[in-house]
């Protein structure tokens, strides 16, 4: 998980909230406090000033209306020495005007001295006798940078303004003051502010505190640790969070548990189940299959992961995700190849929610491959002992019905129609003691009654009944071992085999043509063969000759009498004995068939 930044922490975020409240509080105050306080020390000084300046007026007027004589002192004698009591640190100058002639009759500053006597300029002035009322106001000194009060205030007599008092005073102290005040202020709020920035962080590690082992507690949790548990610091409303974080953590523990357990179970029967699971999700991309579902579609686990189903399926052309979502029938897949049949069945099953909102698919597959092959076997098996039977019973009875008809009297012709009745019957007989044998062979208490024979002498003896009872000029060729073979076999059934080869070779072999019979040892088993000369089998027929009533040419083999059973039956009993049976073939050269049987050679040694 990414490292939370510094200014990003709560714990930041609370304590520097704490400290922006707390400063915007104590600058509130502070503005407000400076404010009233800069108003009452300017109106204080003012208010003192003026009370001085009234005095002074006060003086003037005296001086202003005094009867003077020669000898006495003149006016602006007399006012300079007024304005000499008047001076004061906090006042620059002070200057008396005469409201008649606007001139100065005196002021305070030695250098302004040559003003007395001339008329003044100032408007404030002028205002002040004109509307006989103060006229002030703060400028700043342009040679110092001070901030300077200047006041203009009328000098009546009764109710008559006779003059004006022109004051410039200092104010830049009231300011002076206002600075000191500030920064004893800004002092006292670093320090407030300091003070309660360490208050904050240890308030705010009361509250962070819990918050940051439920933020631990929470990534162990998504790590799979529950054994974890907040710390409860207290019973306040974060202590009930914790208290019922740890209540989550235990539910969830449980509930993980079982998941798990239930996760692991569905893992087994997954994998142990010998059909294809697929799942998806709700848009149709596969979210599970397992390694029998794999294997049966010829796929990697890794790969078909979020592909849709329909075209894992091969269903693209046919279906939609939407119409496999509608379809109540389990579904035919038919991957069948020329040379092998495989087809699979897919029953589907719908993932809904309560609301009957789709969440996904459910997709079983079987292999019913050898379902469907005994299926159509059985059916061929029906139709074809059907056909057999009807073949011959439909020759019967049309000889029957001839005999019926009057042919029984006919000498000539009445015995043959007996003749071809008994071939048939014959012929039906062979059939159903095939099939007998056959049903005996797949019954599940079948039982070979073994004994040890000598398989050379034994080929020998049954080579020597076909030659002697052959009709045909075929030659027979034997390459058979000098020595004795020994076997445990099942002797009849055995003879059975190998009277079943040899009969069909004989019957498929040309006038004049060549049988030979063979036996090779091998390590673990022996190798017993039979080749004619015949037409041969062609080359995609071979692995079929050993199936239940299958004929290469079925009119030649019906009319030398075959069931199309003998091979079939063959293959069962040579199975039987834990071997095999095969054949090879050329076309127009000649068709060889071969059966093996184990075979161990201490036997010889413990027989002899």
């Amino acid at each position: 998980m990414r490292r939370v930044g510094f200014f990003r922490s709560i714990h930041v975020k609370f304590v520097i909230i704490y400290v922006l409240l707390l400063l915007v509080a104590m600058q509130i105050i502070g503005v407000y406090f400076v404010k009233q306080l800069e108003e009452t020390l300017r109106t204080n000084f003012q208010t003192s000033l003026k009370a001085r300046v009234n005095l002074l007026a006060y003086n003037v007027v005296e001086e202003m209306q005094k009867q003077r004589t020669a000898d006495d002192p003149t006016l602006e004698e007399d006012i300079k020495k007024v304005l000499k009591d008047f001076s004061a640190v906090d006042i620059s100058e002070v200057r008396v005007i005469d409201a008649r002639s606007l001139k100065i009759l005196g002021t305070s500053s030695p250098s302004n001295q040559g003003l007395v006597g001339s008329r003044t300029t100032e408007l404030r002035i002028k205002q002040s006798i004109i509307l006989e009322e103060d006229q002030s106001s703060i400028l700043i000194d342009p040679q110092s940078g001070h901030r300077l009060w200047v006041l203009s205030t009328p000098i009546k007599s009764g109710k008559k303004v006779i003059g004006a008092i022109y004051v410039v005073a200092k104010i830049e102290n009231v300011f002076e003051q206002m600075k000191t005040i500030n920064r004893i202020f800004a002092t006292g709020t670093a320090i407030a502010l300091s003070i309660t920035a360490v208050l904050g962080i240890l308030l705010a590690q009361t509250i962070t505190r819990p918050i940051a082992d439920m933020k631990k507690q929470a990534l162990a949790m998504t790590k799979g640790n529950f054994s974890r548990k907040v710390k409860v610091y207290g019973f306040d409303e974060i202590g009930t969070l914790a208290i019922t974080f740890n209540n989550l953590t235990k539910k969830l523990q449980e509930a993980q548990a079982m998941t798990e357990g239930e996760r692991r179970k569905l893992s087994s029967v997954l994998s142990y189940m010998t059909d294809g699971v697929i799942a998806t999700d709700r848009k149709g991309r596969v979210i599970l299959i397992n390694d029998p579902a794999a294997e049966m579609l010829d796929v990697s686990r890794e790969t078909v992961l979020s592909q849709p189903i329909v075209s894992l399926l091969g269903l693209s052309d046919q279906y939609t995700f939407e119409d496999l979502i509608e379809e109540k029938d389990s579904l035919i897949l038919d991957y069948s190849t020329k040379n092998k049949p495989y087809i699979l069945r897919a029953n589907l099953s719908v993932i809904q929610k309560e609301t009957g909102f789709v969440n996904g698919l459910i997709t079983v597959l079987h292999d019913i491959t050898e379902q469907e092959k005994i299926n159509m076997e059985r059916r061929e098996f029906v139709a074809n002992v059907s056909h057999e039977l009807r073949t011959p019973l439909t020759t019967m009875r049309s000889y029957l019905e001839a005999l019926a008809d009057g042919a029984w009297r006919d000498e000539e012709i009445a015995p043959n129609f007996l003749e071809v009745t008994r071939t048939e019957t014959e012929r039906m007989i062979r059939l159903v003691n095939d099939l007998l044998q056959l049903s005996k062979m797949d019954s599940t208490d079948y039982q070979l009654t073994k004994e040890w024979v000598d398989l050379v002498d034994f080929f020998n003896q049954i080579i020597d009944r076909f030659e002697m009872a052959k009709e045909q000029n075929l030659t027979f060729k034997r390459e058979l071992p000098g020595h004795s073979i020994l076997l445990e076999i099942d002797e009849d059934k055995i003879t059975q085999v190998l009277y079943n080869i040899i009969s069909n070779a004989i019957k498929y072999s040309p006038e004049g043509g060549q049988i030979t019979f063979s036996i090779k040892e091998e390590e673990e088993k022996v190798i017993v063969s039979v080749a004619d000369q015949g037409m041969g089998i062609p080359k995609e027929n071979i692995g079929k000759i050993f199936e239940r009533f299958y004929r290469v040419d079925k009119a030649r083999s019906r009319k030398l009498g075959g069931t199309g059973l003998g091979l079939a039956i063959a293959k069962e009993m040579v199975q039987a004995h834990g071997g095999s049976i095969w054949a090879t073939s050329e076309e127009g050269k000649g068709t060889e068939i071969a059966f093996s049987l184990p075979y161990e050679r201490s036997e010889e040694d413990e027989w002899s």
